[in-house]
């Protein structure tokens, strides 16, 4: 009878020591993808949950401090376009460059699906176009922009795109990019930009 209990002594101790050995297992397994999570991956399976272009609101935190309400509508390799909800003509747009972002405020849902399965790979060509090819698309446009950066805000149309930096043709709102409206021209590194606002 004595033996019987040590065995099922023995028996059960390596039953708890295996379970424990595989839940560390799980652990450490778990730790490792945390550790190789980006915040363009949990940005994306955020946005995914939601869908874009759908009702999702995100609040951004931008290195310089100010938190801005966003709609997201596309997200690039290292950037996120989206609408800006609440503004005067209620379809202000604006590309932030994710090197800008200093924080996402999320829900403790929206967290914890950003923590899913990385769900990176879609396949998607316009998930690997990165920040200066979208730079150039707005060169191209001749649109108006405002940039927001570290030195202040700047207006006009993006004359051209480099390839740390872009060229801005300084002007006032409502003015057509012509010589005689351009105050001036000022070269923007990409690292200064926190945000474009399209006009």
């Amino acid at each position: 009878m004595r033996w019987d209990d040590l065995f099922d002594d023995l028996e059960g101790q390596l039953e708890r020591e295996l379970h424990a050995e595989a839940t560390d297992l799980r652990l450490q397994e778990e730790r490792t993808r945390l550790e190789k999570l980006s915040l363009r991956t949990r940005l994306s399976n955020v946005v995914r949950s939601a869908g874009l272009g759908g009702t999702l609101q995100l609040r951004i935190v931008l290195v310089s401090g100010e938190t801005l309400s966003v709609r997201p509508t596309t997200l690039g390799r290292d950037w996120l376009a989206a609408d800006l909800p609440g503004t005067a003509n209620g379809r202000a747009q604006c590309v932030i460059p994710l090197s800008a972002v200093a924080g996402v405020v999320l829900s403790a849902e929206q967290s914890l699906v950003s923590l899913a399965v990385e769900s990176e790979s879609t396949g998607k060509l316009i998930e690997r176009v990165g920040f200066p090819f979208v730079l150039r698309d707005l060169c191209r446009r001749r649109r108006f922009v405002e940039l927001d950066t570290r030195g202040g805000v700047l207006a006009g149309s993006i004359d051209r795109v480099a390839r740390d930096h872009l060229d801005l043709a300084v002007h006032p709102l409502g003015t057509l990019r012509r010589a005689p409206e351009i105050l001036h021209y000022r070269l923007v590194p990409f690292w200064q930009i926190h945000v474009i606002r399209l006009c």
